[in-house]
């Protein structure tokens, strides 16, 4: 009798720690998940900034494509017409979306790092 109450002792604490790692497991893949975004977000506001930088024909489909792709992210508070800072003169385009959206995907890395440690176990 002893016997079997150690042995469902032992089941019980065995499936609560496979429990809490499954858990865990799935913590940790979701936190990545959130910083792979996060990361994603900011290496399109870079380079959206970097294409505007280097004059990029704007006819191209990819370029189109990645500065769509850059004020979608930029939400609005980090736009290169109206964000946070906004220049004037010559090269004011190009000191905008280097200003603004390099503030955004500083943002957006920190944002991501900060979830990142909340969400993982």
């Amino acid at each position: 009798m002893a016997k079997e109450k150690i042995d469902t002792e032992d089941n019980s604490s065995t499936r609560r720690s496979r429990a809490a790692g499954a858990t865990s497991a799935v913590r940790a893949r979701i936190a990545q998940v959130v910083w792979l975004i996060c990361v994603l977000a900011a290496l399109t506001l870079a380079l959206g900034a970097l294409l505007i930088a280097l004059k990029a024909n704007r006819a191209n489909d990819l370029v189109q494509f990645v500065l769509d792709a850059a004020n979608a992210v930029d939400l609005g508070v980090f736009d290169k017409n109206e964000g946070i800072k906004q220049f004037t003169g010559s090269n004011a385009e190009t000191k905008n979306a280097l200003f603004n959206w390099g503030l955004g995907a500083i943002a957006w890395l920190v944002v991501g790092r900060i979830l990142d440690r909340i969400i993982r176990p």
